[in-house]
């Protein structure tokens, strides 16, 4: 393969390459953490140095769009490429207008437009990246592909309209199978209706599940009941897939890190602000001590999670994106996972979420709140127990002395300032026992006290006692 790579790829990464490079239609259900952002990359490079493509449309969900402008193209893109690379937003400046407007340009630069899967719900969406394709020799990508898994969803059927335009068309997931196997549909529907041999889902379905009829209000419902020829199904995949976990992967680094952005809410961010100017005030007037300084950030980052303290004690909650990004990343997770979080009112919340859709059985806590008595049956249960997949609890009392390594991913919904608890808290999964590579996700609100916490923590900067106080008040 003559192409000259900006980053080493590793061996899995070097088989999905190969396979697929020159196909117009793939897939990577590659499992988080393996590096499939990179071969979409290198992918997308190799076929606009044969002069096969001039452009890219990426779909993301919200949590992810920024990773792919600020980090994953500038890191794996080869500097040879001249291009333009755009993350589309709907509301924009006169300036951030012109600055689009420039990917429409004919120029010999590869052009690449970024946007959230959420756009193509609306027409505005719809219609930037209708006239993009138009303009372009064009590679259309559908990072998690499961978020196009209902196909009666508005923007799955915006999507699978706008793929007819794209001369190539990739899907990418860890998890291509959320709750069952006709999610399938849809995802492999984008790529070509050919390649599964069914053009309605209805056919899809009466092929690959078992289906009874329930009477319910007065009138008669199809539900599935099982599933059947999944062997045949498993095997037309294979055509056009390529499928690895991180137990394939022998090459992978111990610790593999991830961002995961949030944005924040109107509400939100207007709490934020207001809330950012009292801090700045309340510290106008005092000395800035590393106490006070941290309790203000404390507050602001409250708000970043989803509620905040009320002068009265009592706590508030805001409408937020976070609990939200956090399901879509559990939905992405193969296997089990440990979901820290910094305040006991993200635990309760995270725990409400997980059982409503996973089921009670699902998951486990470890936290202050845990009876004594519970702990080390929780502990057990989540090591043991194939039905329970998530075990959640705060660092600073789950952090230390037990062994997790039944997960192989760990979630940081929220931090805290002590970096020995992060430390300590990353060591619950990787240590002696673990037979797997740890992937860690830390989610974040943009442009917010969480970028700051999140960057000293992996630092390895302890917060609390190495930044002083002058510093962290440039932090707000």
């Amino acid at each position: 393969m003559n192409y000259k790579f900006k980053t080493k790829p590793y061996a899995h990464q070097m088989t999905a390459l190969e396979k697929s490079w020159n196909r117009e239609t793939f897939a990577y259900f590659m499992e988080m953490g393996t590096g499939k952002t990179k071969v979409l990359i290198d992918n997308l490079a190799m076929l606009y140095d044969k002069g096969k493509v001039n452009g890219a449309l990426i779909i993301a969900p919200k949590g992810v769009v920024g990773t792919w402008y600020n980090n994953e193209i500038p890191n794996h893109l080869p500097d040879h490429i001249g291009e333009v690379t755009i993350l589309w937003q709907s509301n924009i400046t006169k300036k951030q207008k012109e600055k689009l407007e420039s990917l429409f340009e004919v120029e010999e630069s590869l052009h690449i437009l970024i946007m959230n899967v959420e756009a193509f719900s609306t027409t505005k969406g719809m219609e930037f990246a209708k006239k993009f394709l138009s303009c372009h020799e064009t590679m259309m990508a559908i990072d998690e592909s499961t978020t196009i898994k209902t196909p009666t969803a508005k923007r799955t059927k915006n999507i699978l309209k706008l793929g007819e335009s794209a001369k190539y068309r990739r899907i990418m997931t860890g998890s291509p199978v959320t709750k069952n196997p006709l999610d399938l549909f849809t995802q492999c529907d984008f790529l070509s209706p050919w390649l599964l041999n069914f053009t309605s889902y209805y056919a899809f379905r009466n092929r690959y599940a078992e289906m009874k009829t329930l009477h319910m209000h007065g009138r008669q419902v199809q539900v599935v009941n099982g599933f059947k020829n999944l062997g045949e199904l498993s095997d037309k995949l294979k055509d056009f897939s390529y499928r690895v976990l991180k137990d394939d992967c022998l090459d992978l680094p111990d610790k593999i890190f991830i961002k995961r952005q949030i944005q924040l809410t109107p509400d939100q961010r207007k709490l934020y602000e207001q809330m950012k100017k009292e801090a700045i005030a309340i510290l106008k007037g005092k000395q800035s001590t590393t106490v006070n300084t941290l309790t203000q950030l404390m507050r602001l980052q409250q708000i970043t999670c989803g509620h905040f303290t009320a002068d009265d004690g009592a706590v508030q909650p805001i409408a937020n994106n976070r609990i939200t990004e956090l399901m879509d990343v559990l939905e992405e997770t193969e296997g089990k996972a440990i979901i820290w979080a910094h305040y006991q009112y993200d635990i309760t919340a995270i725990i409400n979420a997980v059982v409503k859709k996973y089921g009670p059985g699902s998951i486990v806590d470890y936290y202050g709140l845990t009876p004594q008595e519970e702990r080390q049956p929780n502990i057990k249960r989540f090591q043991d127990d194939p039905e329970c997949r998530f075990i959640v609890g705060t660092p600073s009392t789950g952090g230390y002395g037990i062994t997790l390594t039944a997960a192989n991913t760990v979630i940081y919904y929220s931090n805290g300032y002590d970096l020995e608890k992060r430390l300590q808290s990353e060591d619950r999964a990787h240590r002696i026992g673990q037979k797997k590579s740890v992937t860690y996700v830390d989610l974040m609100a943009d442009d917010t006290v969480d970028e700051k916490i999140v960057q000293a923590l992996r630092k390895k900067i302890n917060i609390a006692s190495e930044v002083l106080g002058e510093e962290l008040r440039s932090w707000i």
